[in-house]
């Protein structure tokens, strides 16, 4: 991604909703950086899954045409798998494209996931998502 010529990245993050006018205008519903993920005793998730959207943002400056991006997860662990890959369109100047992916956060390990945003090949931006696993409370005396 050319810094001085474009496009460049308006704003990259996760959120519970998002909303999107007829005009085009998007509104960000509470924007978010971890989910508590709520267990038994024995460790298992009662709620294995939230719901959660990506918006990833750019303004074309001087970029014309059909680029790839390319969206991957990084578990705590290290893992890394891509979850899109999509073409956008640069129509030029200050006119923009979002990609918006809506999603399941289903985490299969407690700890910090990271999206990287990749724009033709290159690593633009890092998005974080801590995943917190929390005991269910249990009731004085055991109950």
């Amino acid at each position: 991604m050319n810094d001085a010529g474009g496009p460049h990245l308006s704003s990259a993050l996760v959120c519970e909703r998002l909303l999107t006018e007829q005009d085009g205008t998007v509104s960000v519903i509470r924007m978010i950086d971890r989910v508590t993920f709520v267990t038994d005793p024995e460790g298992t998730l009662l709620q294995p899954q939230h719901p959660v959207t990506l918006l990833i943002s750019f303004k074309s400056g001087a970029a014309r045409g059909t680029y790839t991006v390319e969206v991957r997860r990084e578990k705590p662990s290290g893992e890394q798998s891509t979850i899109l890959t999509a073409p956008v369109f640069f129509e030029g100047e200050d006119r923009g494209a979002n990609l918006v992916i809506n999603a399941m956060f289903e985490p299969d390990q407690q700890g910090l996931y990271w999206f990287d945003v990749f724009f033709a090949g290159e690593r633009v931006t890092r998005i974080p998502l801590r995943a917190i696993y929390q005991p269910l409370p249990t009731a004085p005396g055991g109950a």
